[in-house]
């Protein structure tokens, strides 16, 4: 099985690809990405993403590999998405079983993994955590994404991680984290920063960084105060797990120059040198595709298939 085909489903959109796993560098040998209607009903959701899928050259019998945003039943593959405000239509919908009848090739079977623990395990197998033992990798978009990995493995329970592994579940002063630290909490806490009217347009978090950057007052309070809370809602859960190191993804993750110094003035506050070492990801856009393929591999060696 030296080559893997992958799914990595967004919230507005598929990537499908095929992962040469004989590659030292797993290279993807092609990748497609398309927009998906997010809200439509269940079988119009399912027949667009395994439309993705079908564009990839996937070998017949292969045992696929899906990244995707939870909530979800990994090992069962049905959906749990509920009040979240996409995927709702495939709430307790056998996710597993719908794509295998869908898919190209007649797959051998499916194994899903969360879309976080993907980036990671990507970064770890041909990326910036190579070699590393304990990595806790962050994934900075309109939300908050996390995994922590011990040899290679996600950390899913345990008094060393936080509930789930999830980052996105911790609070700051009893406030959920994603109320801090999310596209829409940083953009609410620049417009009150700033003085603009509740009516007006207020900037995205890029236009905010490069506010930062020229020294505007606002904006720089901003990226303090909001990535700050990030360095101490981690702070506690690093000097439990003690990690190796911190690898950054997603979107924020371009704006690291502002952003790191913030996280890391977060820690301090915590406790003195509890922070790792942090670096942003070697491969932004493919790591996800990457562990998916490596988690494919590791289930099927494992005996374990999607029920049909």
């Amino acid at each position: 099985m030296s080559r893997v085909p992958v799914l990595e489903i967004g919230g507005t959109h598929v990537t499908a690809a095929v992962i040469d796993t004989a590659s030292a560098r797993y290279a993807p040998l092609a990748a497609v990405r398309q927009p998906i209607p997010a809200h439509a009903p269940a079988g119009r959701l399912l027949d667009a993403i395994a439309a993705v899928g079908d564009q990839v050259d996937a070998p017949a019998g292969a045992h696929w590999g899906v990244a995707i945003p939870g909530p979800f039943d990994y090992e069962t593959g049905i959906g749990r998405f509920r009040g979240i405000g996409k995927f709702e239509s495939l709430h307790g919908v056998d996710v597993g079983a719908e794509l295998l009848v869908r898919l190209p090739g007649t797959p051998g079977g499916i194994s899903f993994v969360n879309d976080a623990d993907a980036f990671s395990l990507g970064e770890y197998r041909a990326g910036a955590a190579a070699g590393r033992h304990r990595v806790v990798c962050i994934t900075l978009g309109t939300g908050v994404g996390s995994s922590f990995l011990d040899g290679g493995r996600p950390v899913v329970d345990g008094p060393d991680v936080p509930p789930g592994g999830r980052a996105h579940r911790l609070s700051v002063n009893g406030i959920p984290l994603e109320e801090v630290v999310s596209r829409r909490a940083i953009r609410r806490f620049y417009a009150t920063a700033a003085g603009l009217s509740g009516d007006g347009p207020v900037p995205d978090v890029r236009d905010i960084a490069a506010s930062a950057r020229a020294g505007e007052a606002p904006a720089l309070h901003t990226i303090r105060h909001c990535f700050g809370a990030l360095g101490r809602a981690l702070a506690p859960w690093c000097e439990r797990f003690r990690p190796d190191l911190m690898v950054v993804g997603g979107s924020m993750a371009g704006s690291w120059d502002l952003v790191g110094p913030a996280v890391r003035e977060g820690f301090e506050a915590w406790a003195p040198g509890v922070a790792p070492p942090a670096v942003t990801a070697l491969r932004p856009v493919d790591a996800p595709l990457v562990g998916a393929a490596h988690w494919a591999l590791h289930k099927a060696a494992a005996g374990l298939r999607a029920p049909t």
